[in-house]
């Protein structure tokens, strides 16, 4: 089984850098940061920086790579002025990926702060409706969360309502994080399939577009997001091997957010590409 694997790179070497390191490590596939993850600044990429990227991944056969959007977004935040800069800035991150073939754009849907769960999924998708038409062809990914704080997202349920809430069905998919979905009280482990099942159910299995691959420092259910190294958390490495060898797991760009250097990223690497290469 071929797998689509990569990690979390750092953009501050350029974009052709990001391409020339995922090839480095044995990866198909990528994220990175649009913009400072903990600000917003951005350092705009030249045409040719992003053409170096392009002919890298031609040159490889990479799967679609994925930009992460800071964390300082919230796209359903009670302060109208914090919302305004989420949507802009996520217009810009987006226009800026139409540059580069299959890009896909993820983000956290966002945090309501004592405004009510219903309250956050309507004005995430507001901001959807307001930035889906400010690019062409570059799709959103709302990821799923584990349900820490006041997170909108943290069940297959609440992703559906703001997709259903989008105009444009067609621009929006799901990364589905498999440390987050077990923090969220979704058994990956011993049940990965039936989890499955239910997205397919709820959300529609042709919306999963991408998959954050991380092990978790926390029990099923614990609604804590903290990231372990692949096999050495509760969904073991037995059953993050069954996850990513499911048929159309296994299609997809699968991302590690691991705590990990390059070094460590490409060890993971290595040993996923083990694992599943007779499956």
């Amino acid at each position: 089984m071929k797998l689509n694997l990569g990690c979390h790179l750092s953009v501050s070497g350029g974009y052709t850098n990001m391409g020339k390191e995922a090839v480095s490590i044995g990866a198909n596939t990528f994220q990175f940061f649009t913009r400072n993850p903990r600000g917003g600044s951005v350092k705009i990429p030249s045409d040719s920086d992003i053409e170096g990227l392009v002919k890298i991944m031609d040159e490889h056969n990479f799967a679609p790579i994925i930009a992460h959007a800071p964390y300082t977004f919230n796209p359903c935040a009670l302060d109208d002025g914090i919302r305004d800069y989420t949507k802009r800035t996520m217009a810009e991150d987006m226009k800026l990926l139409d540059k580069i073939p299959n890009a896909l754009y993820n983000f956290h849907p966002g945090s309501h702060v004592q405004q009510g769960t219903e309250i956050g999924i309507i004005k995430t998708a507001d901001t959807l409706n307001s930035i889906l038409d400010k690019s062409e062809k570059t799709i959103a990914l709302i990821e799923t969360m584990a349900g820490k704080g006041s997170e909108i997202g943290k069940t297959f349920e609440e992703i559906a309502e703001i997709i259903e809430k989008t105009e444009n069905k067609a621009r929006v998919g799901v990364c589905l994080d498999t440390c987050h979905i077990n923090d969220g009280g979704y058994d990956v482990t011993n049940n990965f399939y039936g989890v499955l099942e239910e997205f397919d159910k709820i959300i529609g299995l042709n919306k999963l577009k991408a998959v954050h691959l991380n092990d978790s420092k926390n029990p099923l259910g614990a609604h804590k997001d903290r990231h372990e190294k692949i096999g050495e958390g509760h969904l073991t490495l037995d059953g993050i091997i069954k996850a990513i060898t499911h048929p159309y797991i296994s299609t997809l760009p699968i991302v590690l957010e691991t705590p990990n250097d390059l070094d460590g990223y490409a060890r993971e690497i290595a040993l996923l590409k083990e694992l599943t290469i007779d499956k």
